[in-house]
């Protein structure tokens, strides 16, 4: 098992093996981090990794979770945007005990 060197924000310098670190990369836009747990401070680093860098960690066995942005990003939206009024106005509809029934029928079809 390899050992890796990484940084950590508050430890600095850290050793770490290669199942102790993942890497997540993006399938839609080729974006790609890294993530351990320090093993001083037990904090989670996540950090931005460069092609080459996943080239280097995946080559030392560690492993790799792929995803999706989420489809929520490519919807269009129509209407005017939230304003601050609507978000007091929503905050004082949770403040009634029948928030839920009233808000579920603002959103029926």
């Amino acid at each position: 098992m390899a050992l890796i060197r990484a940084t950590c924000t508050d430890c600095g310098d850290v050793e770490l093996r290669s199942r102790d670190l993942k890497v997540r990369m993006c399938q839609d836009n080729e974006s790609a981090t890294y993530l351990f747990r320090c093993p001083v401070c037990r904090m989670i680093e996540v950090r931005p990794a460069e092609p080459h860098v996943v080239d280097v960690l995946l080559a030392a066995g560690v492993p790799c979770v792929e995803w999706h942005l989420p489809a929520e990003l490519e919807e269009r939206h129509g209407g005017s945007p939230i304003t601050h009024d609507d978000v007091l106005d929503f905050h004082e509809l949770l403040s009634t005990p029948d928030w839920f029934v009233t808000l579920a029928t603002m959103t029926n079809p």
